[in-house]
């Protein structure tokens, strides 16, 4: 893979503030253009040329003129969400596409571009954004650039040929280490590490059994279908939560653990599968789960009962010791 993507140059904090909502899918109401599909994964041979499309969306209530560019992409921490890192070379530089578009207010239109994979690239993942801005584009240092506000599209491209597949799951656990809970929902977490040339996407299953083995839930793994890209590992978040959640205090919690009653020891097993090859990954995790608002309301409406039964069959004995007397 090509140095351009093991460089690391920070992100411009206000640009990427807007890069990230753009890269959500959401246009800044201020800027008022929308482009889909936020996300292209696509795959070519080297030397072959693609041809793919992206629709905008002109949401003004004028005409206006967008302008394009584009930057390499690599992971920023483990959260999965892109650090841009300019474009002097590998897949920022194979794309061609306008310059420039102008849209009437509320106009759609395809916009057309093109990726020529060169001859000798390697094979294995390229990763860059197109971008779509306010202002022309200028020239900084480091090959970036910067045209004011503006919103892209993730292109995740495959280069065919053999490439290599590393990594797997490195830790599963309950968030922030947690291994009691006193109602869902329950938030379980795992890394997955790449090591390999290409992006993977991690698919599959936790499957939750309480004390007595049976099956309490069965909850996708990766939901929103994530990848990891190479050399880089990323965190995913696995909840099990009640058709509805109850917000509030002491009482939103009883009514929670009342309507979805769970107690005793858990077992979380997580099973994935990953990669061209099918490679799988698994493992264990072990949780309680001690509902004690639910518990306490049920010992106080014990004791209480137990008061007053105490108090009725000494009254109760009282009156037959008087009738007896009688």
């Amino acid at each position: 893979m090509q140095a351009c993507l093991k460089k690391h140059i920070p992100m411009r904090n206000l640009l990427y503030i807007i890069l990230m909502i753009a890269m959500a899918g959401i246009a800044s109401p201020v800027f008022g253009l929308t482009v889909s599909p936020v996300k292209l994964e696509i795959s070519g041979d080297p030397g072959q040329t693609l041809i793919e499309e992206i629709e905008l969306l002109n949401e003004q209530s004028e005409t206006k003129i967008f302008y394009s560019s584009f930057e390499n992409f690599e992971p920023s921490g483990e959260s999965g969400a892109p650090s841009f890192i300019g474009a002097k070379e590998g897949l920022a530089t194979w794309i061609k596409t306008e310059s420039q578009m102008t849209l009437k207010s509320n106009e759609r239109k395809k916009i057309s571009f093109s990726i020529t994979i060169p001859k000798d690239a390697e094979s294995g993942g390229y990763f860059a954004a197109i971008f779509f801005g306010s202002q022309a584009p200028k020239a900084q240092g480091g090959g970036q650039v910067t045209v004011g506000s503006k919103i892209g599209v993730l292109m995740l491209l495959r280069v065919s040929g053999e490439v290599k597949e590393g990594g797997g799951l490195l830790e599963f656990e309950g968030k922030d280490k947690q291994r009691f809970f006193s109602s869902l929902p329950i938030t379980l977490a795992y890394r997955f590490n790449n090591t390999g040339g290409d992006r993977v996407m991690p698919l599959g299953e936790v499957k939750i059994k309480n004390s007595f083995g049976l099956t309490s839930a069965t909850i996708p793994a990766n939901k929103k279908e994530g990848n990891v890209l190479p050399n880089s590992a990323r965190k995913f978040e696995v909840i099990w939560a009640p058709p509805e959640i109850s917000e509030g205090g002491f009482w939103s919690a009883v009514k929670t653990e009342w309507s979805e009653f769970h107690f005793g020891w858990y077992t979380a097993r997580i099973n994935l599968a990953w990669g061209a090859t099918n490679q799988n990954a698994n493992a264990k995790y072990n949780f309680f789960i001690i509902p004690w608002q639910l518990l306490l309301i049920i010992l106080i409406i014990l004791a209480v009962l137990g008061f007053f039964g105490r108090m009725g069959l000494k009254k109760y004995n009282r009156w037959i010791i008087s009738k007896a007397m009688q």
